[in-house]
């Protein structure tokens, strides 16, 4: 799947938007180390990363071959600013109508509008692969990114207080959240 766009964030520079491709995987792949040890509200910690470039660079080759998949990369002055995707959470016939959406911004770009368009590219997407429902879990004490997703009109339909373990704080309570792209 292709994606590609300009947009203006607030500070007044330009955005890219673009979906990754196999060459970018070196870049990925320092991203996600980097920003995975700026927050604790990610999946994971960069010393579990267990993608090589190599791999990594494989991964967006398949991804950027994919008709219902996406990575889209954000670029600022050059800068790897965030990456977001949409991926199928089963393509048998029961689950082809779900994708799962994730995003991760830099800290250096938080506060710009960055997360909002990767979103809204994420979006756009997962409605252009046929998709009737986009999903996502947030931790709940992230309240700019899920006052980000409520915005985007994605409700809550669950909650696990079990859902992540985190190693700096116990506990962290997941919210589950889904947008219906039909209707």
């Amino acid at each position: 799947m292709e994606y590609s766009r300009i947009i203006a964030i607030s500070d007044g520079r330009e955005c890219v938007l673009r979906n990754a491709v196999k060459s970018d995987g070196a870049q990925v792949s320092e991203f996600f180390n980097a920003t995975h040890s700026q927050t604790d509200f990610l999946l994971s910690y960069p010393d579990e990363n267990s993608f090589t470039v190599a791999q990594e660079e494989e991964y967006l080759r398949r991804k950027a071959e994919c008709e219902y998949e996406i990575e889209i990369l954000a670029f600022v002055d050059g800068a790897l600013a965030g990456t977001a995707g949409i991926e199928s959470i089963g393509r048998k016939y029961k689950t082809k109508h779900r994708a799962d959406f994730g995003i991760t911004v830099d800290k250096a770009f938080w506060g710009l509008g960055i997360g909002r368009a990767l979103t809204e590219a994420c979006i756009t997407c997962a409605k252009n692969a046929g998709y009737v429902q986009l999903e996502l879990q947030a931790v709940a004490e992230n309240e700019a990114a899920l006052s980000l997703y409520r915005s985007e009109g994605f409700v809550e339909y669950g909650r696990n207080p079990r859902g992540f373990r985190s190693r700096l704080t116990g506990w962290q309570e997941l919210v589950f959240m889904r947008l219906e792209l039909d209707g």
